[in-house]
């Protein structure tokens, strides 16, 4: 804890703490790990003679501005004719953290990084994560490298897999990426610093949006949330700062879609236990239905995504700024994705929000374990080795790895519930416009617009379902417990 933090961060300190430990995670390395991580010296020495050595092509990374924890690369190479290849390096993050070891037994209790509004508490020790197992700028790190051959159209011609050594030649962010590819800005510094990667990384992007057509026109759903962030300065709490997906986020997106989809069929063809990355057809479709009605568009009465699709579609373009209300209103309604395994000759649910049947996760092996996992059955399958899990460890772990996400899931929900009482705790009486985002047995929930904060509502809550308008007073809050009450205005809805 820095001696400096401001009240309000030291306070969302320990309510982040405590919700961690009250949800069966770990907010601190366990002895054990912390004497493991004392004997480690450095990152593998590159390289060895199983290894593919692809430290010369121009890799770069795109990640938050402050991220250190980089778990994946990209570049692209020009092949004969129309196609393209696309080149995604996974960090090796199993060649320092095996399995069972202590720092592996913490990881997998938690199972994923968990971000609150005041700390992070990483899946892998800081020194692992955003250094020795981190994809570094201008380090040689070993690493899992899905190659991709695509077609004009986005089509995929033929991928592989291997171990390989990369370097990243330049670590960008996000926004500064996005500008310079809407032409906003100059290419940030890191980029225009290497021989021809200005060239690459439009190429790269040009790919990606075809990939994303493709997807779209399979049905995969293009959804738009607000994510707020505590925004802090040195008298404490100032603001929440909405996070805007962008050009270059979408970019990174669609190689990791495309990435794990070529991951998982490539576990399958090797006929071994696999966990995969679902989101079943949505139980609720009746009510995304009945909110499409209330908007002028009629759904099929069976689950359709393809139809789904091209609705959020009509109405980003007829009312883009209540949108991320309407992606946030059925987001809530698709329900939650989860991990299952994928056992020789099984057919997978596959990912209704993405419109694949085949997806894992694969690419974030220093933030999520199931990436651990999915990176170590890579490994065995390439050497031609027993698989590290049998197909009941897997099981369980998937069972394991839903329930710690969302436990941490709701540890960050209630971290920013607590940030978000604070910035309001002045704002009591006040009236706001909002969308409810939860109607259940248990309570009723509405995120106001601005700022964008959730709340229970208290009362005035009769007849309101997900989807619904509604203007309501805020009337108490508790930052102690995040609460946020709301109470309906009948004349608001």
């Amino acid at each position: 804890m820095q001696s400096h933090d401001a009240p309000q961060r030291v306070t969302l300190r320990r309510i982040a703490r405590q919700a961690m430990i009250e949800r069966g995670l770990e907010p601190d390395l366990p002895p054990a790990a912390v004497i493991e991580l004392s004997r480690i010296a450095a990152s593998p020495h590159p390289p060895d003679g199983s290894l593919r050595d692809f430290r010369t092509l121009p890799w770069c990374s795109i990640d938050n501005d402050d991220s250190l924890d980089l778990d994946q690369l990209t570049v692209a190479t020009s092949q004969r004719g129309s196609t393209v290849k696309i080149l995604v390096a996974v960090a090796d993050v199993d060649a320092l953290v095996p399995k069972a070891s202590a720092i592996d037994a913490h990881a997998r209790a938690n199972t994923t990084s968990v971000y609150t509004a005041a700390e992070v508490f990483p899946m892998l020790p800081e020194r692992l994560s955003t250094d020795l197992t981190s994809l570094a700028e201008q380090q040689d790190r070993p690493a899992v490298v899905v190659e991709m051959l695509l077609g004009r159209d986005g089509a995929l011609d033929r991928s592989q897999l291997s171990r390989g050594i990369v370097c990243n030649r330049a670590k960008l962010a996000y926004d500064g990426v996005a500008a310079w590819l809407d032409g906003k800005a100059a290419p940030p510094a890191p980029l225009a610093a290497v021989a021809g990667l200005a060239d690459n990384l439009k190429q790269q992007d040009e790919v990606a949006q075809t990939l994303r057509g493709l997807r779209h026109e399979h049905g995969a759903l293009d959804l738009q949330t607000v994510e707020a962030r505590p925004v802090f300065d040195a008298a404490g709490l100032r603001d929440l700062a909405v996070d805007e997906k962008n050009r270059a986020k979408v970019l990174i997106e669609d190689f990791m879609i495309a990435a794990n989809g070529v991951t998982a069929r490539f576990l399958a063809t090797k006929g071994v236990p696999a966990l995969r990355r679902v989101v079943r057809t949505p139980k609720r479709w009746d009510r995304i239905a009945a909110i499409a009605e209330e908007l002028g568009t009629h759904l099929p009465v069976q689950p359709d995504s393809r139809a789904l699709s091209a609705f959020l579609a009509q109405r980003r373009a007829a009312d883009p700024l209540r949108f991320p209300d309407l992606s946030l209103a059925v987001i809530k309604l698709l329900g939650a994705g989860e991990y299952v395994v994928e056992l020789p000759g099984q057919a997978p649910p596959g990912h209704f929000g993405l419109a694949v049947r085949d997806y894992t996760h694969a690419t974030a092996p220093n933030r999520r374990f199931p990436d651990l996992v999915t990176q170590r059955l890579i490994k065995g399958a390439l050497g031609g080795t027993p698989s590290p899990y049998t197909a009941d460890e897997l099981l369980a772990l998937a069972r394991h790895c839903t329930d710690q996400e969302d436990a941490a899931n709701k540890v960050e929900r209630r971290v920013a519930k607590s940030a978000a009482a604070m910035l309001l705790a002045g704002r009591i009486g006040e009236r706001f416009d909002g969308i409810v985002t939860g109607a259940a047995e248990k309570g009723t929930w509405v995120r106001i617009f601005t700022p964008p904060v959730e709340g229970r509502v208290v009362g005035g809550a009769g007849g309101l379902d997900v989807g619904h308008r509604v203007r309501v007073a805020l009337v108490r809050t508790d930052v102690e417990r995040g609460f946020i009450d709301f109470e309906a205005l009948p004349a608001g809805r």
